[in-house]
């Protein structure tokens, strides 16, 4: 097991299969050693995690939301890396989008779901550059959407 993969189990995580894109994209694309993961909606065994921030869900709801785009990612990069999650470098940058209400303010909290369990999660590797942005809406109605760029070996 992967010391990245380690560190998730200790964090009772395991990685799920790398989701199929829902439409006519890739689930990522690698250009030299950086790799673009396209966005991961919000979701868990339990089905898609919908709902309206300042509306239907609360900060930490949709925190919650981000952290399943967060695992998804990974699940994804790990797919990239031919099941080795070893070969991350780092995380350079989290585009996250949350589905909010227009007076809405706390983008940065929810998107905080992601990050804090990036960090948790990768350590030093982890660091990165972010975006926190609303939405007016969202596909299939779920609470937030995650991208990902990221550098491999």
């Amino acid at each position: 097991m992967s010391k990245f993969e380690t560190k998730l189990a200790e964090m009772g995580v395991t990685l799920p299969d790398a989701p199929a894109p829902a439409a006519n994209y890739v689930p990522y694309v690698q250009v030299g050693d950086i790799l673009y993961v396209s966005g991961q909606i919000s979701r868990d065994e339990s089905g898609l995690l919908t709902g309206k921030l300042g509306d239907d869900l609360d900060v930490a709801a949709g925190a919650h939301a981000a952290r399943s785009c967060a695992i998804a990612l990974l699940a994804q990069v790990k797919a990239a890396c031919g099941g080795d999650l070893d070969r991350l470098v780092r995380v350079v940058k989290l585009g996250g989008f949350v589905n909010s209400t227009p007076d809405f303010t706390e983008q940065p909290q929810v998107i905080n779901g992601a990050s804090d369990f990036i960090g948790e999660a990768l350590g030093d590797a982890g660091k990165h550059a972010r975006a926190a942005v609303s939405a007016a809406s969202l596909p299939l109605g779920v609470a937030v959407e995650i991208e990902g760029v990221f550098q491999i070996k």
